[in-house]
């Protein structure tokens, strides 16, 4: 549904065009300090305005309205909203009867029968991962000492990502990405040899992100053009440093003390400023589709943050599963 995890567990709520946007955060350790402020650098990083972005400009300013008090956590659920400011719903009037090729539009109508919020694609919106980075700030308090950052490694296919955004925006539509993603002073230990395995619940949540096609962990698909004795990750300490990190800081899907790497391929945002072929599903026939509205010509420049963030909850709970996390924080 909408939730995911067990200690550390979030709820994400909203629609892009709707009243409001959040998160609840439950689960998280009592006494661990808080302030409205701690969230900035994180949305900063997310905020659209920038070439290549969306020119929607939202304050994204948070009211944290439960499990706050006297600037620290209480141990109770943290509800987290958005207020959405700055809407123009008009500009999706034509897109419950004609669908957005590449978008959630006609799923959506086929999952909810109609009835779902269709304005800049609803529940569907990339605008739902303000929630999800604002649960990764506090997540990223949880874990520490273990880091976790995200960097965009290319766009388009192009590792000059500025050339590949004016050449998408001249051209009038969008491209993907790769985004990469390490976690550094990882304790050995997490994670599950079946069905909770470390990348498997990575990759359930960073699926949830919207446009993220593809995950690879570690050498990822470059293995299987790989022999054994050149994969093979030699253990050079009794900690479980090794020489190499093919592996991606993962074997058996548990956690052996290195960092864990991994790589996400996220797709051309589907609205894009030239005129496409769709079904108009009130008629029955093909038209043309000219998408209105404000969108990312590259949505891959603000996901980082965004993997960041899933990759904190996930640690979050399965540290506090292995009690590598205090319920209780301590200075």
């Amino acid at each position: 549904m909408n939730s995911f995890g067990k200690l550390f567990r979030i709820s994400i709520f909203g629609e892009s065009h709707g009243e409001s946007v959040g998160i609840v955060v439950d689960g998280c350790p009592a006494g661990i300090p808080l302030k409205l402020a701690d969230f900035n650098a994180d949305f900063s990083r997310r905020r659209s305005g920038a070439k290549g972005t969306t020119p929607r400009r939202e304050s994204d300013l948070p009211r944290i309205m439960s499990g706050l008090f006297n600037g620290h956590t209480t141990g109770a659920p943290i509800l987290v909203i958005f207020e959405n400011t700055s809407t123009r719903p008009e500009d999706y009037s034509r897109l419950k009867d004609i669908p957005r090729p590449g978008h959630a539009d006609f799923t959506a109508g086929r999952k909810f029968g109609g009835y779902q919020d269709y304005r800049g694609g609803g529940h569907f919106s990339g605008r739902l991962t303000l929630g999800l980075v604002a649960a990764g700030v506090i997540a990223k308090k949880v874990i520490g000492p273990v880091e976790v950052r995200a960097t965009i490694l290319e766009a388009g296919g192009n590792a000059d990502i500025e050339a590949a955004i004016d050449r998408a925006v001249e051209a009038r539509d969008s491209i993907g990405g790769i985004v990469e993603c390490r976690i550094s002073r990882v304790p050995a230990g997490l994670g599950e040899p079946f069905f909770d395995p470390v990348e498997a619940l990575i990759s359930h949540i960073v699926f949830s992100i919207p446009a993220i096609k593809g995950i690879e962990f570690g050498s990822g698909f470059h293995a299987a053009k790989m022999t054994g004795s050149e994969h093979n990750d030699n253990i050079i300490s009794t900690d479980g440093t090794t020489e190499t990190n093919h592996a991606g800081g993962i074997n058996g899907g548990i956690t052996n003390g290195n960092e864990v790497l991994f790589r996400v391929a996220v797709k051309p945002t589907s609205s894009i400023h030239q005129v496409q072929r769709t079904m108009n599903l009130r008629s029955g026939r093909l038209e043309e589709l000219t998408v209105e509205g404000r969108h990312d010509t590259c949505i891959a420049l603000r996901v980082p943050v965004v993997v960041e963030a899933a990759a904190a909850v996930v640690m979050a709970d399965l540290m506090l599963q292995a009690q590598q996390a205090d319920r209780v924080y301590k200075k």
